[in-house]
């Protein structure tokens, strides 16, 4: 007879751990039970012993890992072993023994459309370059951008360069003539159309992006989609988007009010009113409009890279879109899918604490140095001691190597990686660059530090030990 556990959660987490459990396929037989509280971090013993009155025949009781209190006693009270689980659920495989879920992040439903903004002042070979660069980070559709009042003679032949190379393309612009010579030359969509300019849609075949008449006009918005649905056209809404204390709030209440109005048309959000115009990092940003996409089943954004703090937009969007899938598609928070947006910070940066790392330090019999952070600073140890400081340069003093110009070189770039990532709040592991996730272009640079040395001098390569 197999085994019967009645795992403990809260609200948020019940249905990833239901999940994780059915594909698991364990060899034992579970009840899941809520406990009434949304997090199952906040649980204690204290109040599983008041809210628990059935044990559903289990055997034996696992509860969130974060869970507080004496466990001991509670099992006594309860006649069963309790166990706390790993404090992750996606480690719950490999409690079990079994290898942790891992998700599919090739599969996304949002369309990217990457802006060229100055397109008119750009050569042919240059938007091809650029559209090559949104292509490799994400994009799938390449934005023509016009601009007011400048000629765009080139135009046509943009399209056509683009189109050649197999992109899909959009022609970008709040004139009717850009828009109709676009469509004419093979765009693929039109940005934008309104009410009173819905007639270029019937002179091409390119999809419209449809926004109000007037700024926050949702009446004219409606009379534009009623009409679009009478011809059976294709065709895409986009209520606009607002920047920070310029209407951003009600502007996402009007997302939400169209989605409710019109549940199955498809719509557009452009981010870039938010990442261009808030001096913040743009990873976080992307993210939570990504999620608000996800939400709201909205399947396409308009993205740009024109300020130099948002110069990894396409990118970061494109890895939150796959990760917001995922976790939609399993009914999970969008925590510990990917670490790639996480680019400042990490989940744990910190594996040992100060206790244990002055454990290791005193099992060293060696000369090298170990470099290691924890929560209270920055650790460098050998067989002649330990020292920790918040600032590398208290530790120089310390470290004898006044004679030794390429191991003080050395030791000067681990010291200052180890204080970035104790300031931030990152993993550390010694020789290993510091991880910034997609924050960081698609090229990894790898150089070997031992080969700075000096003629005459002799190089110990530091060691890396594990506790």
């Amino acid at each position: 007879m197999s085994e019967h556990i009645l795992f403990i959660t809260g609200k948020l987490a019940e249905k990833q751990l239901r999940n994780i459990l059915e594909k698991m396929q364990p060899d034992f037989t579970y009840t899941v039970h809520q406990l009434g509280l949304k997090v199952a971090a906040l649980m204690t013993a204290d109040m599983i012993a008041r809210r628990l009155t059935d044990t559903f025949g289990a055997d034996r009781i696992i509860v969130p890992g974060r869970c507080r209190g004496n466990l001991e006693a509670l099992s006594q009270d309860l006649k069963l072993p309790v166990i706390r689980g790993p404090e992750e659920l996606k480690d719950l495989p490999m409690f079990f023994g079994k290898a942790a879920q891992q998700l599919d992040l090739s599969r996304y439903s949002v369309k990217i459309f990457a802006e060229i903004v100055d397109a008119p002042n750009v050569s042919v070979e240059e938007v091809l370059r650029r559209a090559d660069y949104y292509r490799k980070n994400g994009a799938d559709v390449i934005d023509i951008g016009c601009l007011p009042s400048t000629d765009f003679p080139h135009l046509e032949d943009t399209i056509g360069a683009l189109k050649q190379q197999g992109f899909t393309v959009s022609i970008d612009s709040l004139e009717a003539a850009d828009l109709l010579r676009g469509g004419k030359a093979g765009a693929d969509y039109l940005l934008s159309l309104h009410e009173s300019t819905l007639w270029v849609a019937d002179e091409v075949a390119a999809t419209p992006i449809i926004i109000p008449e007037r700024h926050e006009d949702l009446a004219s918005l409606d009379r534009a989609i009623k009409i679009m649905q009478a011809k059976n056209r294709a065709f895409i809404v986009d209520p606009i988007l607002d920047p920070l204390h310029f209407g951003f709030t009600q502007s996402i209440v009007r997302y939400h009010q169209v989605r409710k109005n019109h549940p199955d048309i498809e719509m557009m959000l452009g981010v870039g009113n938010i990442t261009e115009l808030t001096h913040a990092d743009t990873a976080g940003m992307n993210t939570l409009l990504l999620g608000i996409c996800s939400e709201l089943n909205i399947n396409h954004i308009l993205a740009t890279e024109v300020s130099r703090h948002a110069c990894r937009s396409i990118k970061e969007a494109d890895l939150a879109r796959r990760i917001l899938f995922a976790a939609k598609e399993h009914d999970m928070l969008p925590k510990h899918i990917d670490p790639g947006l996480m680019a400042l910070h990490e989940t744990a940066p910190f594996p040992y604490s100060l206790e244990e790392i002055t454990e290791l330090a005193g099992q060293i019999r060696d000369p090298s140095f170990r470099v290691q952070i924890s929560a209270e600073g920055v650790h460098i140890f050998n067989r002649d001691g330990l020292h920790s400081a918040t600032d590398p340069f208290e530790l120089f003093p310390k470290l004898q190597l006044e004679n030794d110009g390429s191991h003080a070189f050395y030791l000067g770039v681990e010291l200052a990686r180890a204080e970035i990532a104790w300031q931030l709040g990152k993993r550390y592991t010694q020789d290993q660059a510091l991880n910034w996730g997609c924050a960081t272009a698609n090229t990894e640079i790898t150089v070997d530090l031992h080969s700075f040395k000096p003629a005459g001098t002799t190089l110990k390569k530091p060691s890396t030990t594990s506790k």
